[in-house]
């Protein structure tokens, strides 16, 4: 049995956060600099001013996109190890830390009726998984809430089918035309039940671009799928173009018989996220 300690933990999610919301990992900027090769017009123009963002960002360490989101984490604890102390308040201590010495926005409020600010961008978003060996893996992703407000669950029947799931994620991104700040990338969630569709849409984008599904029917899916959303014309920043997405991926689950619930979790270009292992 392996003991970590909550204030191990604490530091160096403290220390990711500020990484997180200024640097965009390699793959995503990479994507964004083809998706540039690829156009021309107003929509190259668009590409040119929002890489020069990120470079600036990274140059100066300032955060990428203002809206430095829902401190969302996906941690996986393994079955050997012991945490001495609480790992959920070394979470929210850190993200409390960071917030407020990097000069973060504050985006939480303590009620969604009575909306006041909890002033420190805490509670984070928390999401728990037991795995095996004795490490620890903290997976954080800042979620601005543009592109988080234009996601989408539909509760499909089997009769819909596999064109069903893609109809809806076409219309679901067709709906969202420039409000998330496209180029985008689409994490999809199917099967399961209502909520973990939805948990599967979220944690799906935390693959590399490029990176497939190992199955080859899923990998497929994803394929047509890009291909139909970028056939949608939308373009960065809605101008029009050939780049609307950047990615798309897809988790499954097993479910129900009588169900198909899918879930269309979108992000923006500026999509953050930054793993650690203790």
């Amino acid at each position: 049995m392996r003991v970590v300690t909550a204030e191990a933990i604490e530091q160096k999610v403290y220390e990711i956060i500020n990484q997180a919301v200024c640097i965009l990992p390699d793959d995503v900027k990479d994507s964004l600099y083809k998706a540039y090769e690829k156009e021309d017009g107003i929509a190259k123009y668009t590409l040119e001013n929002l890489i020069k963002n990120i470079e600036l960002a990274k140059q100066k360490m300032r955060p990428v996109c203002q809206d430095t989101g829902a401190a969302v984490f996906f941690v996986d604890i393994g079955e050997d190890v012991f945490v001495q102390g609480s790992i959920k308040s070394a979470i929210n201590r850190a993200v409390s830390r960071a917030y407020t010495d990097f000069y973060l926005r504050k985006s939480m409020v303590k009620s969604p009726i009575e909306r006041e600010n909890t002033g420190d961008n805490t509670p984070a978003i928390i999401h728990f998984d037991i795995v095996p060996g004795d490490k620890i893996t903290i997976h954080f992703m800042p979620k601005g809430f543009g592109s988080e407000n234009k996601s989408a669950l539909c509760m499909l029947t089997p009769a819909d089918g596999v064109e069903g799931i893609e109809r809806f994620v076409v219309e679901t991104v067709k709906k969202a035309g420039s409000d998330p700040c496209p180029p985008i990338l689409v994490g999809v969630g199917i099967g399961g039940t209502f909520e973990l569709a939805a948990l599967l849409s979220k944690k799906a984008l935390l693959r590399k671009i490029g990176q497939r599904h190992s199955k080859e029917y899923v990998a497929q899916l994803e394929k047509r799928l890009i291909d139909k959303i970028n056939a949608l014309g939308i373009g960065p920043e809605g101008f029009g173009g050939k780049t609307t997405v950047l990615d798309v991926f897809v988790e499954e689950y097993p479910t129900h018989i009588a169900g198909l619930p899918v879930a269309v979790n979108i992000c923006c270009h500026v999509a953050r996220h930054v793993s650690v292992q203790i």
